[in-house]
């Protein structure tokens, strides 16, 4: 049921239609944590997706801390390194862009990039010019 209302949000969304989409975000979260309780990787999946809608509309003080939740449930469920603490420490580092908190952007930048490790092509460019 979750995913489903999850998805129907995302669809939602996708379309602007934001007073839609908030309150199917909203009560997937809710079902997520009821059923898999406060630390899983969906609870965090949901923050975050609710965290880019409030985004999106320029609610920075909602999104924020719902970002700063979602990271640290991806941090302590898969890792400090894996690929969905970057993609959640990005959107944190364009909120805290779009708040002109450009140096604290750069840093969550900078530590997303050396999660994700090189760009595609780098390394064949390497092994190319040795």
């Amino acid at each position: 049921m979750a995913t489903s209302l999850n998805n129907l949000a995302l669809l939602y969304d996708t379309q602007g239609d934001y007073a839609k989409a908030e309150p199917l975000y909203e009560r997937s979260l809710a079902i997520r944590i009821k059923a898999l309780g406060p630390d899983h990787p969906d609870v965090a999946q949901s923050l975050n997706n609710l965290a880019l809608l409030y985004h999106t509309q320029g609610d920075y003080a909602k999104a924020e801390p719902l970002y700063k939740r979602s990271l640290a449930i991806w941090e302590k469920a898969l890792g400090a390194d894996h690929p969905s603490v970057a993609t959640t420490l990005n959107s944190l580092a364009k909120l805290w862009r779009a708040t002109g908190r450009m140096n604290e952007a750069k840093k969550l930048e900078a530590h997303a990039e050396k999660i994700r490790g090189p760009k595609r092509g780098q390394n064949l460019k390497t092994k190319i010019s040795d």
